[in-house]
């Protein structure tokens, strides 16, 4: 039995189509605002925070940072930045690539 192996582009390309398709974009849009959420809730538990502090540090709700936690709402950068400086004392930086 012979086995390929292919990158994980290779196998976005192939089920969701190259990027700049409609398909593929929502893909990597999706990804990415799971990806945020993920960062948020593994950070939150490394400083040993519950989704109430963290609410309180950054003047919102325990239940909109279970949402942006779970997925089910996007954050705003502005909040986003407001979570990373008051919440967790960090600093937001954002790179963009062409």
């Amino acid at each position: 039995m012979k086995t390929t192996t292919k990158t994980l582009d290779q196998f976005k390309d192939k089920h969701y189509g190259k990027r700049g398709t409609n398909k593929r974009d929502e893909l990597e849009t999706g990804y990415n605002t799971f990806k945020i959420g993920a960062l948020i809730h593994e950070a939150r538990l490394e400083k040993g925070l519950t989704q109430q502090q963290l609410a309180e540090k950054v003047g919102t709700t325990k239940s909109y940072i279970s949402k942006i936690e779970n997925n089910l709402k996007e954050v705003r950068i502005s909040t986003l930045q407001k979570i990373i400086e008051l919440g967790f004392g960090g600093q937001l930086q954002l790179i963009m690539k062409f």
